[in-house]
């Protein structure tokens, strides 16, 4: 059997056996990964803690046939705090539904990513939704499907009002919209602009138009739904 020692992050666990897990293991080397962990489920189980989801730490797996079995863990970080504030709670499971709903093979910019927003959200004072329109943005930049958010992608006119196109997944003017385009105020214009230059250690201190952020979510969220047929989690 082969040996991997990796950074990961836990997105998930289902009980096997009588104390057994399966995790779900997002690695920073290999992507998304299943394996086991013994005897977990005991009370006295020397790695209890790093069964969680969001447990981030360094995992030594014995790689098998049906995934591996994690051998050793030293845990790093496991964002116990999240647990304290529902809000935060449910927007970092909404950082993980989407995670897991696009990542299979190995994408260190995205398990980067994901550290940032845990990071951001269990330890920093951030309005609502901030971290997850911040990493749903960066999310489509790495899959591919960023686009400009000053100027209209048909005719490059300057953006005051625009609408998101769902068929292109891009921003036009109201000269260029179609039947499938959701109206974008110049508010959220501005707000996902900010959002989108902001790293996550600003996101506490920057203030965006009020319910500019829940916008943002909706054309985001769709925007992901068009193009790769993902439905993102939706929180509230």
């Amino acid at each position: 059997m082969a040996t991997l020692k990796t950074k990961a992050i836990v997105l998930g666990n289902v009980n096997i056996k009588e104390k057994d897990k399966l995790i779900d293991l997002f690695t920073l080397d290999e992507g998304r990964i299943a394996t086991s962990m013994k005897g977990v489920r005991g009370e006295k189980a020397k790695f209890k803690m790093a069964k969680e989801p969001f447990c981030f730490g360094e995992f030594v797996i014995e790689k098998n046939a049906g995934g591996g079995v994690v051998t050793q863990v030293e845990i790093i970080d496991n964002f116990y705090g999240l647990t304290k504030d529902l809000d935060k709670f449910y927007e970092a499971c909404a950082v993980l539904d989407l995670v897991k709903a696009i990542t299979s093979e190995g994408d260190s910019r995205i398990f980067i990513e994901l550290l940032k927003a845990l990071k951001t959200l269990c330890y920093e004072n951030v309005t609502k939704y901030y971290v997850f329109d911040k990493f749903l943005l960066k999310i489509t930049e790495f899959l591919g499907f960023s686009f400009d958010k000053t100027h209209c992608a048909s005719c490059g006119a300057t953006l005051n009002i625009g609408y998101f196109d769902l068929n292109k997944g891009c921003l036009v003017c109201p000269n260029c919209k179609t039947e499938n385009s959701i109206k974008v105020g110049k508010d959220v214009l501005k707000a996902m602009s900010v959002l989108a230059n902001s790293d996550y250690d600003k996101l506490a201190h920057i203030t965006i138009a009020q319910g500019a952020e829940k916008e943002i979510l909706k054309i985001l969220s769709l925007n992901l739904e068009w193009r790769i047929g993902v439905k993102i989690l939706k929180i509230k």
